[in-house]
């Protein structure tokens, strides 16, 4: 793992949660150490609306925790429309020491690494039941209030565990623009860290 990578994981950990979050978060620790209890697959697909943003720093995030804890965890991500993956998200992962390439141009597929020999974590725009995401057994994380307020039900799903987070969306062409992404992907991380770090 490389050093700015190692470092902001250290700095992510040593963070505190509510008791607010916690309890939001509980339902997804219940569902883990149930799958691990059981000795069953253990496959998490985080949804938002345009899997551009949220979504992705939950995939990635959680992925990335699930390694650190060797928690042999599959993370995916997926959303009601196809866009994008937002190149302030990827620009946001590069500032936390991923290393990324670029594959494409309308809707670019990235290889995402915690370290050079992991397995690449693959993003880009998709829907929610895409090919390469898992289409039965699995958990269904909703990141954000339209999806999950429009997408009732998930074909496959055996759990649907709402984890909402505010979208930095908003701060998009401002001075905050990066501030404000480094926040979330800060602050997903720092719960994704949680919950594998109690299962």
């Amino acid at each position: 793992m490389n050093e700015i990578l190692a470092k902001n994981i250290e700095s992510i950990l040593s963070l505190s949660l509510s008791d607010e979050r916690k309890s939001v978060l509980q339902p997804l620790i219940d569902y883990i150490k149930s799958k691990r209890e059981k000795g069953q697959p253990i496959r998490l697909n985080f949804i938002c609306t345009h899997n551009s943003r949220r979504s992705q720093f939950s995939q990635i995030w959680a992925q990335t925790a699930a390694d650190y804890f060797e928690i042999p965890a599959f993370c995916y991500s997926g959303g009601v429309e196809v866009t994008a993956c937002n190149e302030r998200t990827i620009r946001s992962l590069e500032r936390s020491g991923f290393i990324i390439s670029k594959h494409g141009h309308s809707n670019p597929i990235y290889f995402i690494l915690h370290e050079k020999d992991a397995r690449p974590i693959i993003v880009f725009s998709k829907l929610y039941d895409d090919v390469i995401n898992p289409h039965g057994i699995f958990a269904t994380i909703m990141t954000c209030s339209h999806a999950d307020e429009n997408c009732p039900f998930i074909p496959g799903a055996e759990a649907r565990i709402p984890v909402r987070y505010e979208d930095p969306k908003e701060f998009d062409d401002t001075d905050l623009e990066s501030q404000k992404y480094d926040e979330r992907s800060k602050q997903i991380a720092s719960e994704m860290f949680y919950v594998f770090s109690r299962v």
